[in-house]
């Protein structure tokens, strides 16, 4: 990158706020993926003004743009791919406005997720989507994925909750979306068309969200099953009953298998395991909603099922489920955690599926997820420094991919295409629907500056 560029950059937001470093540069070459490659330089920006600089400076001169959060992405859509400048939004953290009375909060993309439900918390109110990185992701982040979490199956992600953006475009241009209110109807919908764009149609500095009031009140259970069809039948009717509890997460057997050999928890080794909270106003609530979920669990013979009868017994319940992601992620040098998700009555046969691969590449694959949306997360373990192994697992996610597609399914429920993905968006949209989302990355961006490389939208 000519010199010019970098003093350019220093001039909009102050020599401190830009680096090429080395040391930084391999900072921000990775996300929380398996990818990486370095950029050009990085600059911290505080103002929309300055991003609607940056932007223009980059357009004119054709210089790649890479928004970046927390870095938490696992599809490397944070990964400067085609090098150019990181645009670091972490430090635009400021929470403009929360007002319980309209039900709506408006942040800067750089605030924490977490720091924001402690904002909400004296009020009763939060931010629904709950993904488990939300002690450290950012809100711009769970706009530019779509990011969702253990309630998606009765609170939805991301996109459900905002009303609207502000977002800064190729060439500089400040655009506003949506409104503050919680019906608006009004032109086309570019706010949910940002959402889930992953920084490849413009660069968002204000989110305006929806809030909800908080349920006081929850309970728990965990049923375990030796039949994951069994399993997998109780996820369908409990999702059909007409009750539709807050969680249902699902781990199986090489998952728990993988616990107990890496923890003192001492689970049983059964083909399924579900975790089940249901929510409420009041107590009684979300205990009669759990009684007809344990009658459902009763009748698809459980070898068990466990209720939690206080706060302490809950945490305990959640423990395995919880420890299930970091556990694994010592086991091997490396691990892919693929999202894939299908009908919940498939679920079953998306299970059945990840052990013929895992069987097939002698690969180990632990899954556990999201039961109540149909989003499981088939963990790979792999020595990412044998050759052979790395192209074992190259072909097992393939696979992994075509199964949920097969199955009717999808190749991300709330991780992203990014980088690890876009090879494999031809299985899931045909040519007319990439021709159109082409189209319009082309009308946003002509030049392709923002976030190339990601989601395959590169016209050939």
């Amino acid at each position: 990158m000519d010199d010019n560029i970098k003093k350019a950059l220093a001039e909009i937001v102050g020599k401190e706020n830009v680096t090429d470093r080395l040391i930084d540069m391999v900072s921000y070459s990775y996300d929380s993926s398996e990818h990486s490659h370095r950029p050009d330089c990085a600059v911290w920006a505080t103002t929309t003004e300055q991003v609607s600089r940056i932007m223009k400076l980059a357009n004119e001169n054709k210089i790649p743009v890479i928004p970046r959060g927390a870095g938490t992405g696992l599809s490397g859509m944070a990964v400067p791919v085609k090098g150019g400048i990181v645009l670091d939004l972490v430090r635009m953290d400021k929470i403009k406005k929360i007002s319980i009375e309209d039900r709506f909060a408006i942040v800067e993309p750089g605030v924490v997720y977490a720091d924001l439900d402690k904002a909400l918390a004296p009020s009763g109110f939060c931010f629904p989507p709950d993904p488990g990185s939300g002690t450290v992701c950012t809100l711009g982040g769970n706009v530019a994925t779509n990011a969702g979490g253990v309630k998606g199956a009765k609170y939805g992600t991301t996109r459900d909750y905002i009303l609207g953006l502000e977002v800064v475009l190729a060439d500089g241009r400040v655009m506003k979306t949506g409104s503050s209110t919680i019906k608006c109807v009004s032109g086309f919908d570019l706010t949910r068309l940002i959402v889930g764009s992953e920084g490849t149609l413009g660069i968002v500095t204000e989110i305006t969200m929806k809030i909800n009031p908080k349920p006081i009140a929850t309970a728990t259970a965990v049923a375990t099953f030796n039949e994951l069809g069994d399993a997998g039948n109780a996820v369908t009717q409990i999702m059909s009953s007409g009750i539709i509890p807050a969680v249902m997460e699902i781990m199986d057997r090489p998952t728990i298998q993988a616990i107990n050999q890496n923890t003192d928890l001492g689970l049983p080794e059964v083909d399924a395991m579900l975790l089940v909270e249901t929510d409420g106003y009041t107590q009684g609530e979300a205990d009669f909603q759990l009684e007809k979920i344990i009658d459902v669990f009763n009748a698809n013979n459980p070898l068990e099922v466990t209720q939690a009868t206080s706060k302490e017994e809950a945490l305990d319940l959640w423990m395995a489920r919880k420890s299930a992601y970091a556990v694994l992620a010592r086991i091997q040098t490396h691990f892919m955690l693929e999202d894939v998700t299908v009908p919940m009555g498939k679920i079953a046969d998306l299970l059945r599926g990840i052990g013929d691969i895992s069987k097939k590449y002698d690969l180990q694959i632990a899954t556990f997820g999201h039961a109540g949306d149909g989003n499981l997360h088939p963990q790979i373990l792999f020595d990412g420094y044998n050759p052979d192994e790395v192209a074992r697992t190259e072909k097992a996610v393939e696979e992994l991919f075509q199964l949920s597609i097969d199955l009717n399914g999808t190749l991300t429920g709330e991780h992203g295409i990014g980088i690890a993905k876009a090879p494999f968006m031809s299985m899931e949209h045909d040519d007319v629907e990439m021709d159109v989302m082409r189209t319009l990355k082309q009308a946003f961006d002509p030049n392709n500056i923002l976030n190339p490389g990601k989601m395959a939208l590169e016209v050939s």
